[in-house]
């Protein structure tokens, strides 16, 4: 039986699927990845991307942060992609538990996903520091320098997880929720280099862990199926 015919036949006697997706998801949307041959890790700025992603670059340099983060991060005219799709098809199916997220584009909301956890937070949510306020991603976007707040004045705070910082502790009890019950587990577009989510499949107790992506994983040798390849055309093989 062919790999992709497996994957289909596992998606068609599964009803509890969890899938964990990365940065692959994303690039066939045209949005950059960190570690690929064009990615944001092989870019050049006066500071490497990890740095000025971090906590303490954001406190001590916040305006080089939002140049950085206005540039490379707000891909605001970003389509959901046949992965996103499929996987919003395979939740209304009843198929499909849960999307748990390392990517902060929304394009699994976008694309008609509900129950989506997002481990890194999200650039359409940012709050103002000081009175709490919320704002949507196209206020950063058209606001100059530092953002700021148009009740108080105070800085305003992408809601995503910079180096640093911790993750929220409800989505990581419910990530490791779903995967721990789920009966399927597919792992896509993702180096699995980025901890703690990196780990988090480390609770799966199932026999039909499945990862999908066009490079090599530390946990190509525990997956029950390895595809390598294209997510979207991957997923779009599933009717």
């Amino acid at each position: 039986m062919f790999k992709t015919e497996k994957l289909v036949q596992w998606v068609q006697d599964s009803h509890n699927i969890v899938f964990f997706g990365g940065a692959g998801v994303s690039t066939e949307s045209g949005i950059p990845d960190f570690r690929s041959v064009d990615g944001l890790y092989n870019q050049k700025y006066e500071y490497p991307p990890e740095t000025i992603l971090s906590h303490s670059f954001y406190m001590s340099n916040t305006e080089e942060f939002y140049r950085f983060y206005r540039e490379k991060m707000l891909c605001l005219d970003a389509k959901p992609n046949q992965a996103h799709k499929k996987l919003a098809q395979l939740e209304e199916q009843g198929k499909l538990a849960a999307v748990i997220t390392q990517n902060i584009d929304g394009l699994h909301q976008a694309a008609g996903s509900r129950n989506v956890l997002e481990l890194h937070g999200s650039v359409h949510r940012n709050y103002c520091q000081h009175c709490g306020k919320l704002f949507d991603a196209k206020y950063v976007l058209d606001s100059q320098d530092i953002p700021v707040c148009d009740a108080c004045g105070g800085k305003i705070k992408p809601d995503v997880v910079l180096y640093e910082e911790g993750l929220n502790r409800k989505t990581l009890t419910d990530a490791i929720h779903f995967i721990s019950t789920a009966d399927m587990l597919i792992v896509g577009g993702t180096s699995l280099a980025v901890y703690p989510a990196a780990g988090l499949i480390d609770y799966y107790q199932g026999q039909k862990l499945v990862l999908i992506n066009k490079s090599t994983t530390p946990m190509d040798g525990h997956a029950d199926l390895l595809i390598q390849g294209s997510i979207g055309e991957v997923l779009s093989l599933i009717p």
